[in-house]
């Protein structure tokens, strides 16, 4: 299938005011709020376009799975920087991007979004549009690469992405050390101060984990400093993942994530205390240096919203209970001015709101 063919179904559904549900492997259909409208599917935008190693570029469309990019990359000694979870075995990029997801690795070496060079996209009109470029210097007014980053699809259809990849380090070493969770914003504190080769530092069941990827002498030495109970030495073949505790937290496999009760995504300064009254430890877990909080919490969401909005942070209900599932209270209520953005935004690239509609929030 072509652009072109999607672009003629978007315009006639532009012209027919016919709402549209993006999908792709639905492997993350559980985020955000339920899906309406006629489907339309991108898995048949699939396929490399550009990869040149030395240059660091990767050009893919967007229905490409996350495994076969991340298996080229690792075939070359290169990756995904971000780290993005999957959620599933047939994940996309575009899903990925869409949803703004990262992983572990994100408060070391930075967002999805700032690994995105360029994106071609279908909008709401039914126009294929390109933005940025393979290089960062292409990137001018509205860096509409990020934008799209994280709009779960209610801007546009992702149709080709552009990144920025990374080489593999030469070593990676995980430590993990027994501590409470009072201990640990003093530690993250701590660590953080200093040049270790920081690659993940979590919080999970009265332990911290941290990571550290670079030269093995630089490793080393870090490992001697911070010191640790436990340590494991991890490869990125395909074989070791399945053993490795960050594959198991971005994946959500840990056993803290079996549980059925709603599960709450908090952003806040890592020095905001790490608990509440009426959460314990058992349900709590930390990553991102304590700046990102994995909640499970049965009160109303309101509750947390207001929580998280007075530590000046920002909350998603991630997964909800089966009860919940036709909930809209998943997303912080945007204020008045952020409101006024948005809208701008979504009637410059979706005038007639036909692009995933209420999928992020009530008004659009």
């Amino acid at each position: 299938m072509e652009y072109q063919d999607l672009s003629e179904i978007i315009k006639q559904s532009y012209k027919n005011g016919t709402p549209l549900r993006i999908t792709g492997s639905q492997t993350k259909n559980f985020y955000g709020a339920a899906l309406h409208g006629e489907k339309l599917s991108v898995l048949d935008y699939s396929g490399i376009v550009d990869y040149e190693p030395s240059e660091l570029v990767l050009t893919v469309k967007a229905g490409t799975p996350l495994r076969e990019i991340e298996e080229l990359l690792r075939s070359r000694g290169q990756m995904l920087a971000f780290e993005p979870p999957h959620y599933g075995e047939n994940a996309t990029l575009g899903g990925s991007l869409a949803c703004g997801f990262s992983g572990p690795r994100r408060p070391f070496a930075d967002s999805a979004g700032s690994y995105t060079l360029g994106v071609k996209i279908c909008d709401g009109r039914g126009r294929i549009l390109s933005y940025g470029g393979r290089v960062m210097k292409n990137v001018a007014g509205y860096d509409v690469s990020r934008i799209m980053t994280g709009s779960m699809g209610t801007l546009g259809v992702l149709l080709e992405i552009s990144l920025k990849v990374l080489p593999l380090p030469d070593c990676e070493l995980t430590l993990k050390k027994q501590m409470g969770l009072s201990e640990t914003a003093e530690f993250f504190s701590a660590i953080a101060r200093k040049p270790f080769p920081l690659s993940g530092a979590a919080w999970v069941d009265g332990a911290v984990y941290v990571r550290l990827s670079g030269n093995e002498r630089a490793v080393a030495k870090a490992s001697r400093t911070i010191g640790y109970d436990e340590k494991n030495i991890h490869g990125h073949a395909p074989a070791d993942r399945m053993s490795d505790f960050w594959y198991h937290l971005k994946e959500h496999t840990l056993p803290f994530f079996s549980s059925d009760e709603n599960l709450w995504r908090l952003s806040l300064s890592q020095t905001w205390p790490f608990s509440s009254d009426r959460v314990s430890e058992s349900d709590i877990i930390l990553d991102w240096m304590g700046a990102l909080r994995w909640i499970r919490d049965p009160v109303d969401p309101e509750k947390i919203f207001s929580e998280a909005e007075n530590a000046g942070g920002h909350a998603v209900l991630f997964r909800r209970r089966p009860e919940m599932m036709n909930s809209s209270d998943y997303f912080m209520k945007l204020g008045p001015e952020a409101l006024k953005i948005h809208r701008r935004i979504k009637k410059i690239f979706d005038p007639g709101g036909i692009l995933n509609p209420g999928r992020m929030h009530r008004e659009f």
